[in-house]
């Protein structure tokens, strides 16, 4: 496949905003297996949204990696913005339990929790960088 380099700062921007996932995703769930953290409010119900929110990154990194090889596809790119916007759902209710995770725990780990806020942080950001770098090449009216 030819590469359409056009694409590459959307598939840099989504897997940025993955590996930022990566770190709340593992982070959030070592809460579990600690005892002072294991029923933590609000950690259970962060993770109902925190799974399809990743789930959604990978897929919108594998269709951004695809466009950038030269796949054109009407539905690929369909599949990319749908990925973006069902993420950027998903993380809302991420940030508002993590909130409520923040407020519930115990003093000694409130910096652990805020760390995981900074990562939720930085997916969000390059989560909108990577839709913002699709839209300067779909243009705003297919979002």
């Amino acid at each position: 496949m030819r590469q359409n380099n056009m694409w590459e700062p959307a598939a840099t921007a989504i897997n940025r905003s993955l590996y930022g996932e990566l770190m709340v995703c593992s982070m959030s769930t070592q809460l579990f297996y600690i005892p002072e953290t294991a029923n933590l409010k609000g950690n259970e119900q962060m993770h109902t949204h925190l799974v399809p929110a990743s789930y959604h990154r990978v897929t919108a990194s594998g269709a951004a990696l695809r466009l950038m090889n030269g796949n054109t596809s009407e539905s690929l790119l369909q599949t990319y913005i749908g990925c973006i916007k069902n993420a950027e759902k998903q993380d809302k209710e991420v940030r508002s339990n993590l909130m409520i995770m923040l407020d519930d725990s115990p003093n000694s780990y409130k910096t652990f929790i805020e760390t995981i806020i900074r990562w939720q942080d930085y997916a969000e950001f390059h989560l909108e960088d990577a839709k913002q770098s699709a839209m300067k090449i779909t243009g705003d009216n297919v979002w």
